[in-house]
């Protein structure tokens, strides 16, 4: 058998979800169709990168860099995944850009819309290759169901939907420095929580016409109710509803961010008031290899592999499609970043 081809990665900054996505990228999997290998770890310290680096790669010693901009530079590095807070993303990207790189950015994106443009810009112009780690996505879960939706049709014409997304954290006892409450990190549940139950909303919905996309009560036609939460934690339980003219979909998981299965349900019908049974539904489990990642690292190494500069899941488009809703549900709610002024 043919040896599998390999990607090296450089993994810049060291919090929770970068050693969950590391974690994920050295799974020893037999039927992997990439070798990852983590070549860098970019940190706000050295120390740091080193305890990173011991307690997350075992089986290999990476480069340990005392900065973010110097792992980007690694020559041996074929893709820098960026785990830093929102805030930070764009100049992450930029530092990875400037130095060749191509890129896995995790989600959201951008603090905003213009942001992202700007580094879409600059990774065309230097001809890598760049795209939002939106893992939800790449999930063979996430994909069977939008295949059987709109494919198969398996609830007919999809026309409600609702998904939230809860976490609780006492946010007026944080410090101020929290990204749950400094607006120049981002603060507030959209970014880090919403732009799930976002995700589910969109494509469930999937609006194609630019007045769908609008954000505004009262619209005609397919409606979602979209929600996150930083006052309770609303998971593990059903974390989407998705109804259409012949059944309806429930998407129960750990979170809104990570599925296990879903059931499918016939359209309900009752012939009388005092008949109020539900028809049993067929239910779909999907296994997952660790937490989840596995799909996005070799969908983007498959990409940089292929000479590719866009995801076929999370293209630049849609990525600022996301960005730019979730900038006008910024602005109707009176939220203002200081990137947003800059």
């Amino acid at each position: 058998m043919a040896e599998v081809p390999t990607i090296r990665w450089a993994i810049i900054a060291t919090g929770v979800i970068s050693y969950w996505f590391v974690e994920d990228l050295v799974l020893a999997r037999p039927d992997a169709p990439v070798r990852h290998v983590i070549q860098a770890i970019g940190s706000s310290s050295k120390a740091k990168g080193e305890a990173f680096a011991a307690k997350h790669c075992p089986d290999h010693k990476p480069a340990i860099y005392d900065s973010y901009k110097a792992a980007c530079k690694d020559p041996e590095v074929d893709v820098v995944y960026i785990g830093t807070p929102h805030s930070f993303h764009k100049q992450n990207c930029l530092d990875a850009i400037a130095a060749g790189k191509n890129v896995l950015c995790e989600k959201a994106f951008t603090l905003n819309a213009r942001e992202a443009r700007e580094v879409f810009a600059a990774a065309k112009e230097k001809n890598v290759y760049v795209a939002e780690a939106m893992w939800l996505r790449h999930r063979p879960l996430f994909k069977t169901l939008m295949k059987m939706l709109y494919e198969d049709r398996v609830i007919g014409d999809v026309f409600r939907m609702w998904s939230d997304f809860g976490r609780e954290f006492d946010v007026p006892n944080l410090p101020s420095t929290s990204r749950y409450r400094d607006t120049a990190l981002g603060a507030g549940t959209l970014l880090d929580l919403g732009i799930y139950s976002l995700t589910w909303g969109l494509t469930a919905l999937r609006p194609r016409d630019p007045e769908e996309r609008r954000v505004a009560q009262g619209a005609r036609g397919a409606d979602g109710v979209i929600t996150s939460t930083t006052k309770v934690h609303s998971n593990p339980d059903m974390v989407a509803r998705i109804e259409g003219t012949e059944g309806t979909v429930e998407v129960w998981g750990v979170t809104t961010s990570d599925p296990k299965y879903f059931v499918v349900y016939p359209k309900f019908v009752s012939d009388s008031g005092a008949s109020n049974e539900r028809a049993e539904g067929r239910r779909y489990e999907f296994a997952t290899p660790g937490r989840g990642y596995t799909y996005e690292a070799d969908a983007t190494a498959l990409d940089v592999l292929a000479g590719k500069k866009e995801s076929d899941v999370m293209p630049w488009a849609e990525t600022l499609r996301v960005m730019e809703i979730m900038d006008e549900i910024r602005r109707q709610g009176g939220t203002v970043y200081a990137a947003d002024r800059a």
